[in-house]
């Protein structure tokens, strides 16, 4: 049975593929450091991270990116015994928006992945095509850039040339989507003469929905599923069902049977917030006499529980992640944010079995961030770290963080408090930009001894309570007000601007003085509790 959503927290725009009897997906990063994350299944129902494709400032290049830019959409596919990735690096989200298509290659999924090829710029949300007679095709969504008009201009189709390492021929724009619009995320399949075609529509919202067109050309025309479309959550009640259920990927079984990856959200209870972000969850499908795909379940609203014939039906467990920083390289649940865990920024070897985090810019910064942050995945967790830190000035802080993008996230910090001539900690709120909600300085509270501080936020749907347990003490002291969670959201930050990610927890270090003050972390763990 699988239990969606199968990859919890922030996992969007699936792409799936089958090499075997071994099944592999895709998701987009974003502005979080290495680019797209790969994960790997047996059975549909258990997955597990297999690698990243993008480890190398050569392959993804994203200083100074605002958020929610990087890496979008990527596509995985599979062809004579070689991985294909294809990607878009956005550089940002205006009218002219500035975009590139990327094609790296792998011999597995574990690398070693090549240097880019550099595809087009006409758009995102790009996918290669393999023919069954061998040849090669870009498909991607036109940005349109022309006042008055629709930007999502259509469906572009283009071949690759192996040998040349390049787009050639004609561009065709192939498909300019339905009513519902928004028309991006193209796929294509081919099956027992037909030519289908699966865009997302509507939004990477509540309005979400994955279409089917289908031809018997290549170049089309492409005629629209009947009962199209094939998946959404639009119209349902927010307990009702997953939401935002868009952007498909299809693949097949060795015994022939089809199933959907896509999109979807969880709004924490009572509001239409998605803390854990944009989620990937798999739906049953199948072909029926009229060469159309169906869920199998009826309908086209996404279900929790999907049966998977031979799978033993296993309860979620929910994420325990302890790590004591023994490794020499950082555990693959943790993420930088825009640029790769340097020896600028950290280290795990120069205090054995520690973190060392090296102070650099601010939680605001685009640029270099001493920040290492795990996904949230699940409403209520309780995350918690010790850490030595002796900073000098108030320009220098670090502590745990709960983060969103640069205008949305709390942070309990350590600092120096000078008046005091002591150490402080406090939280840091900013709220969409506005840091009104931290708490004040002279409420901060005050220590003098060096040593091990605990620090620990206890969250739930809606709330972050920080505490911390101050050196040669034993009890957890709260520290500032219950923050609400729910702020650290796309559907929150979507009122200032458009946002695509989802919340994370971590550690951070930062040094406006001089730079590179270190702060070391013993140990940090995440463990999730069951709802109340």
């Amino acid at each position: 049975m699988i239990h969606n959503p199968v990859l919890r927290g922030f996992n969007p725009d699936p792409s799936i593929c089958r090499v075997g009897d071994v099944y592999y997906m895709a998701v987009s990063t974003f502005q979080w450091f290495p680019g797209v994350r790969i994960y790997q299944s047996k059975d549909l129902v258990c997955w597990e991270h297999a690698a990243y494709a993008l480890t190398r400032e050569s392959q993804l290049s994203m200083l100074g990116t605002p958020d929610s830019t990087g890496v979008w959409a990527p596509c995985l596919s599979y062809s004579d015994g070689l991985f294909y990735l294809i990607f878009t690096n956005v550089r940002n989200r205006c009218r002219a928006m500035d975009v590139t298509n990327y094609l790296v290659t792998a011999p597995a999924v574990t690398g070693p992945w090549s240097e880019p090829i550099e595809l087009n710029h006409s758009g995102f949300d790009p996918s290669l095509f393999h023919d069954e007679d061998g040849r090669k095709w870009l498909v991607n969504m036109r940005w349109g850039v022309r006042e008055g008009e629709n930007p999502f201009s259509g469906i572009l189709l283009q071949e690759y040339s192996e040998t040349e390492k390049k787009l050639v021929g004609p561009c065709r724009n192939i498909f300019r989507g339905t009513n519902i619009g928004l028309t991006e995320a193209p796929h294509l399949y081919r099956r027992d003469g037909w030519y289908y075609l699966m865009t997302a529509e509507g939004g990477t919202g509540y309005n979400h929905a994955v279409t089917l067109a289908r031809s018997r050309n290549l170049f089309g025309p492409y005629e629209v599923h009947p009962q199209n479309p094939v998946l959404t959550s639009h119209g349902t009640e927010l307990t009702e069902c997953l939401q935002k259920a868009g952007h498909g990927s299809l693949t097949d079984t060795p015994d022939g049977r089809w199933y959907l990856a896509h999109l979807c959200g969880r709004p924490a209870p009572e509001t239409d917030r998605c803390i854990m972000g944009r989620e990937t969850a798999i739906q049953a499908v199948e072909w029926h006499d009229d060469d159309w795909l169906y869920l199998s379940s009826g309908g086209n609203h996404p279900q929790m529980d999907v049966p998977v014939p031979g799978v033993q039906t296993e309860t979620p467990m929910l994420t325990v992640q302890h790590d004591t920083f023994d490794e020499p390289v950082l555990n693959p649940e943790w993420n930088t944010l825009r640029i790769p865990a340097s020896e600028r920024l950290l280290s795990l070897t120069a205090r054995p079995g520690w973190l060392r985090l090296f102070g650099r810019e601010s939680p605001q910064s685009t640029y270099e961030q001493s920040l290492v942050a795990r996904r949230v995945q699940n409403f209520c967790y309780t995350a918690e770290t010790e850490m030595e830190f002796q900073p000098t000035s108030i320009l220098q802080m670090a502590g745990l963080i709960c983060y969103y993008n640069t205008r949305n996230s709390y942070y309990l910090r350590v600092s120096w408090d000078e008046d005091h001539e002591a150490y402080c900690v406090g939280v840091l709120a900013n709220v969409n930009g506005d840091c009104s909600g931290s708490v004040p300085q002279k409420e901060n509270l005050l220590f003098t001894q060096n040593g091990r501080i605990g620090l620990r936020v206890q969250a739930g749907p809606r709330s972050l309570q920080f505490s911390c347990r101050l050196p040669g003490t034993a009890e957890w002291t709260p520290v500032g007000p219950v923050y609400d969670a729910s702020t650290l959201s796309d559907d929150f930050a979507f009122g200032s601007d458009f946002e695509f990610t989802g919340a994370f927890v971590g550690l951070c270090c930062q040094d406006s003085m001089y730079g590179g003050t270190p702060a070391d972390f013993d140990a940090f763990s995440y463990v999730e509790n069951a709802e109340k």
